[in-house]
């Protein structure tokens, strides 16, 4: 399937997959300040601490978080809602190097993005930051069950047409990765975060040789 040839850290692998399956914020797009403002403001306003609810954030939709702190049905679903509309401005919203180097080398039906955010703040930051858009998104409202639940990265390969095992994940969250490998997939870790990964890399400019040919996406990885 993946034809993985792992190695020591700081080498470079041969990876191949039928599809990929992408996380957003902090693997796609650097979406840090905007979101840190948005969940500070959160914080702010019911008097929680504000260093527990960013260290909730990776991964997990607006409802699951907000879930951790309050208790009241309609409090939460007012928040999740403010919280959306504050995360629509998507200005200094910028890409992670190397990600539309790599995204515009496939072929649209072979790569996915899943996500925490709600499908509009999704777009509206892969906009921002000189994205494609994706054929293939799966937002907050798609899914009963966020990460570390496998069911968006499922749903994902389901709307390629292929099953979880033969795609990669790429994630930045811990979470993510146990939500990849729960889906079946191996998964790269983007950034400092996703330890349990299969393999880790600083950015997407450790995606290089790239190659699609017919239904196979391969390439190599420069891994941390």
């Amino acid at each position: 399937m993946h034809d993985v040839a792992r190695a020591r850290a700081g080498r470079t692998t041969s990876w191949s997959a039928a599809g990929l399956l992408c996380d957003m914020d902090g693997t796609l797009v650097d979406s840090a300040a905007v979101i840190d403002e948005a969940w500070t403001e959160v914080a702010v306003r019911h008097d929680l601490p504000r260093s527990e609810v960013l260290a909730a954030l990776p991964g997990r939709t607006a409802r699951d978080i907000l879930a951790l702190f309050l208790s009241d049905a309609a409090m939460i679903a007012e928040e999740v809602a403010r919280v959306e509309r504050r995360q629509l401005v998507a200005a200094g919203v910028r890409e992670i190097p190397g990600a539309r180097r790599l995204l515009s080398a496939l072929h649209p039906d072979r790569w996915a993005v899943v996500t925490a955010a709600p499908e509009s703040v999704a777009r509206a930051r892969l906009d921002a930051a000189g994205l494609p858009a994706p054929g293939v998104l799966v937002a907050a409202g798609s899914v009963t069950h966020g990460k570390p639940s496998p069911e968006g990265f499922l749903l994902a390969a389901e709307r390629l047409g292929l099953p979880g095992g033969r795609c990669v994940v790429l994630e930045d969250s811990a979470v993510g990765v146990t939500a990849g490998h729960a889906a079946g997939a191996r998964v790269v870790g983007v950034g400092p975060g996703a330890h349990e990964a299969d393999a880790r890399v600083p950015d997407l400019r450790s995606f290089t040789d790239i190659d699609v040919t017919g239904e196979v996406i391969r390439w190599s990885l420069a891994e941390i």
